[in-house]
């Protein structure tokens, strides 16, 4: 056996001791990493996790890269090296000279000159990266490309391992009413659990607003160099906050004016030496502001009053909306569809879902007697359709189906009109209230029993106009 496959065989040995052992999870991952690079003679080695948005990678363990080259900002797995996230092994022999780095002068301070990646593979898809770096221009050997695939799979059953404890932690310390508040958006991917030590308490209040709007947030993520003497870092700015949806910098202020002089000269400089660096200096209205701007909520409303918390981000309807309507078009491919909702509190999902359908569209509503503010004895369509549906393809879209009455009653009435087919999309399914069991052929995120209101859905006709759905 060569000497360098010896290193490696020998490194198996190491990582599986490691992974056996009682070590916190990240340094489990970081002396996996170590591993890694010490089989390969490489100068560090970075494990990286993919938010669950899918924009960045976050750094799950290190071995080897100074603290400064790990916050040198965030890395988009789509623009750095993207042929990883197919499912390839990338190398890098120059990576300096390489137009798929992100942060090449990074790199040349931290003199590093090549690199290799590997995806970390979970059920066909890719959650992450491994990669290596070299002081040196390096043409890696087939076996050692071998080698890092085969650390990139260890670090996935790694990881899944730790998924699995967590779930059974979970499971046995939780009682059943926990469960079913933990489970009841079960569609719903979680925001990262976050537990940094904030410098100031305007940091802190800032972050919870963040979370309750289920903003994605990271907590001084990079440092900028703003001055230099001899050849030396004189002078750096990191600012409190990155907001990767916005792709923003968030510096947060006091009211004291000497500090706002200072953070204003430094933004100044950072802007000057990185003019493709979004930042913003904000005090506490500022942020509402902004919260406003990007329909984090709506303008001059810091957490809305009545709602206890957001269940559905704006960003998580809309990234479920885009993948619905992808489905739809695949499904009627060829076809023309008629998009039918029952007003008032179907139109914000409706307008959304027919902008990301591919294929041609027609749209049409109905309204239905209300028994809370009708005097009718019986349900009844008080306003009909304006096209004809005989032999067309009919989609019903719903803003939430519970007990399903209403919805049976609708598509009754529909189906009497001899549509060529039909079927039902709807946003939310609250299935624990469903009383006649109706099939649902698109459905965007399962409820539970507890009242919901924005985004069209309302409560004494006040509450649609929120951009997010929440807990009333």
């Amino acid at each position: 056996m060569e000497p360098n496959e010896l290193r490696c065989s020998l490194a198996f040995k190491q990582m599986s001791r490691t992974a056996n052992s009682p070590l916190p999870f990240k340094k489990t991952i970081s002396t996996i990493a170590a591993s890694a690079a010490r089989a390969l003679q490489a100068t560090g080695c970075a494990v990286m996790l993919l938010n669950s948005g899918k924009e960045y990678l976050d750094i799950l363990g290190s071995y080897g890269l100074s603290d400064m080259y790990l916050r040198k900002g965030i890395i988009n797995p789509h623009k750095s090296y993207p042929e990883i996230m197919d499912g390839k092994i990338v190398t890098a022999p120059d990576i300096i000279q390489d137009p798929r780095t992100q942060y090449p002068e990074q790199a040349a301070k931290e003199q590093i000159v090549s690199m290799m990646g590997a995806p970390v593979i979970q059920r066909d898809e890719v959650i992450g990266q491994i990669r290596i770096y070299n002081r040196q221009k390096r043409q890696f050997k087939p076996f050692e490309k071998e080698f890092l695939s085969t650390v990139a799979n260890f670090i996935s059953v790694v990881i899944e391992k730790n998924d699995l404890n967590n779930y059974l932690n979970t499971q046995h310390e939780s009682n059943i009413t926990q469960q079913k508040k933990m489970t009841s958006f079960s569609s719903l991917p979680l925001m990262p659990i976050r537990h940094p030590t904030f410098s100031h308490p305007s940091e802190e209040e800032f972050a919870r607003l963040l979370d309750f709007y289920q903003v994605e947030w990271l907590y001084e993520p990079r440092s900028f160099p703003l001055a230099w003497a001899n050849n030396r870092i004189a002078e750096m700015f990191t600012p409190d906050f990155y907001l990767p949806e916005i792709d923003l910098y968030i510096e947060l202020t006091t009211t004291k004016q000497s500090l706002i002089t200072e953070k204003n000269r430094k933004i100044r400089r950072l802007k000057e030496l990185y003019p493709d660096i979004n930042v913003r200096l904000l005090n506490k209205t500022d942020y509402l502001n902004l919260f406003a701007k990007y329909k984090f909520m709506p303008l001059g409303e810091n957490k809305m009053e009545g709602v206890h918390r957001i269940r559905l981000s704006r960003t998580v309807i809309q990234r479920r909306t885009k993948s619905l309507a992808k489905q739809i078009s695949s499904d009627y491919q060829g076809k023309e569809i008629i998009l039918i909702g029952i007003l008032k509190g179907v139109v914000c999902f409706m307008s959304d879902l027919m902008q990301q359908i591919s294929i041609p569209v027609t749209i049409d509503f109905m309204a239905i007697s209300n028994p809370e503010s009708s005097t009718d004895s019986q349900i009844k369509i008080t306003k009909d359709l304006d096209v004809q549906i005989e032999n067309k393809h009919v989609l019903m879209v719903e803003d939430i189906v519970d007990t399903g009455m209403t919805l049976k009653y609708v598509l009754n009435y529909l189906s009497s009109k001899k549509p060529a087919s039909l079927k039902v999309c709807t946003l939310l399914d609250k299935k624990v209230r469903r009383l006649i069991d109706i099939p649902l052929d698109y459905v965007g995120f399962e409820v539970a029993d507890e009242f919901v209101v924005g985004y069209g859905l309302d409560y004494g006709g006040k509450y649609r106009n929120l951009p997010f759905i929440g807990e009333l």
